[in-house]
């Protein structure tokens, strides 16, 4: 994929003090072999901390697209509580675990087996839980556009009832976070904090991964998840001390993202970067499966808006040198968030769609994404 040749740029101001692991010096991005390290509590400081704390921000967020979170107020407790429950799950029989499978939702919620869920095409080497905002389920009107099927039900496990009470409990306290962060990274590239509240709200649409990688795949791959970029606005990733994820880089190369205990490893999600025309960056990444039989386990959580949420193009003083949005014929992307979304769970998850919903699957296993 590539980008439009962009015009100069202005810089945001060279980050220093609590953000200058943002940055290296003049306000240039970090190493290939680190990513940025943001401390949100910063936000809160004195008007010197906040300068320094919008400037590293920014300047993360527009060069990088990655970044790692600290001083986020999650606590060791409450991070205990859901991985402690997500271990146990993957404990469970097997039995227990497919009894939970997502062939059975037509919402994509639920257990993937390993090796069942799909990366550009090939299968990614883990099995996770797919939990969703706890709804009724709905099934789309004549007319109305199929992403409705996306809100429905959770399945949970019987024999685990605490890994409902955590994994509900971490999918409201992370989208409180990742509220106040979204309300940060606009107001450090010059824009309304509040620009797309009314695209979020009661209605938006998180999305909480429990996953395993099991260690590396029989076929010698290493895929534990193929290169993406997320679709949504911003993914808040708490990983294990065993690593495997990695960030491409200006080099172009893919590097290794070193755990950081207690941060939330954080992207860009391609709304983002198509609301700036390409001045915030979606970033490419991917999951490099543990050797041997070593486990991996990570909790990624999506901050994804209303499903009929239209993103509009965002205003803010840097707009007239932003670079375009990455162009891939392979990839359109769609005004609604909810088209965007079920765009990839089509692809991610064939068995679910060739199930459940045919019709959205053309005889050359694309999408078609109408009603």
């Amino acid at each position: 994929m590539s980008h439009s040749t962009p015009p100069p740029r202005p810089s945001p101001p060279a980050p220093t003090a609590r953000a200058d692991s943002a940055a290296g010096p003049g306000g240039s991005p970090p190493a290939p072999d680190q990513l940025p390290v943001i401390d949100l509590s910063a936000a809160d400081g004195t008007r010197a901390d906040r300068r320094r704390f919008l400037a590293g921000l920014h300047t993360a967020a527009h060069r990088v697209g990655f970044f790692q979170l600290v001083g986020h107020g999650v606590t060791e407790a409450e991070t205990a509580a859901l991985t402690g429950a997500m271990r146990s799950f993957f404990a469970l029989p097997e039995a227990d675990r497919l009894a939970l499978d997502n062939v059975n939702s037509p919402h994509f919620r639920g257990y993937t087996r390993t090796g069942d869920e799909r990366t550009g095409g090939s299968r990614d080497w883990r099995d996770q839980l797919d939990i969703g905002a706890e709804r009724p389920a709905r099934a789309p009107g004549p007319g109305e556009p199929a992403y409705w099927w996306l809100q429905g039900p959770n399945q949970w496990p019987e024999a685990l009832p605490e890994l409902r009470t955590a994994a509900l409990a971490w999918i409201e306290r992370l989208s409180a976070v990742a509220e106040r962060l979204l309300h940060e990274l606009l107001a450090s590239i010059g824009a309304d904090p509040g620009f797309y509240d009314d695209a979020f709200g009661e209605g938006a649409h998180p999305h909480l991964k429990l996953v395993r990688y099991p260690g590396s795949p029989s076929d010698g791959s290493g895929q534990g998840v193929g290169a993406h970029r997320d679709y949504g606005f911003l993914t808040l990733l708490l990983q294990d001390e065993v690593g495997g994820l990695e960030v491409e880089r200006e080099d172009g190369r893919f590097h290794g993202v070193p755990p950081l205990p207690g941060a939330f490893v954080v992207n860009l999600g391609e709304l983002l970067e198509v609301a700036t025309d390409g001045y915030l960056k979606a970033t490419h990444h991917r999951v490099v499966s543990p050797p041997g039989a070593r486990e991996r386990f990570s909790v990624p959580f999506f901050y994804n808006p209303r499903l009929d949420a239209r993103i509009d193009p965002l205003v803010f003083p840097y707009a007239g040198t932003a670079p375009g949005v990455t162009a891939d014929p392979a990839n359109p992307l769609f005004a609604e968030y909810g088209r965007n979304e079920l765009k990839g769970k089509v692809r991610a998850h064939p068995l679910v769609a060739a199930r459940h919903h045919p019709g959205l699957v053309d005889p050359g296993r694309q999408p078609t994404m109408s009603p």
